[in-house]
């Protein structure tokens, strides 16, 4: 079981990225970018009602979070999705559910006495 101090320092390294998970727009382009295919900020903005700026924005949040990653070919970015963190992120989930599951089962048996 992971101790308190280490699921601290692992809940400050996942913050940005239930930070830009919890957005609706940003899901949807992770959403889009679920594909496989790299796709531009032209791509990505032909389909919704946002400005180039605004997906530009919300791709900033994704590369910082490394949610996607960008590959510059000439003067135009493609992104792709970076499922690694998401992966990362649900492994954290989980020793969190198994350190909720042990309390509750140590609850359970103290009750049950």
């Amino acid at each position: 079981m992971s101790r308190p101090s280490e699921l601290t320092a692992k809940r400050a390294r996942y913050a940005p990225v239930f930070a830009a998970l919890g957005d609706p727009t940003r899901l949807a382009l992770l959403a889009r970018l679920s594909g496989g295919d790299p796709c531009s900020i032209a791509r990505l903005t032909g389909t919704t009602k946002l400005t180039r700026q605004a997906v530009t924005k919300h791709l900033k949040v994704l590369l910082d979070a490394r949610l996607v990653h960008a590959t510059r070919t000439g003067r135009e970015s493609r992104f792709a999705l970076n499922p690694e963190p998401i992966e990362d992120a649900k492994h954290y989930l989980d020793l969190v559910s198994k350190q909720w599951d042990d309390a509750l089962g140590r609850l359970r048996a103290f009750v049950e006495r």
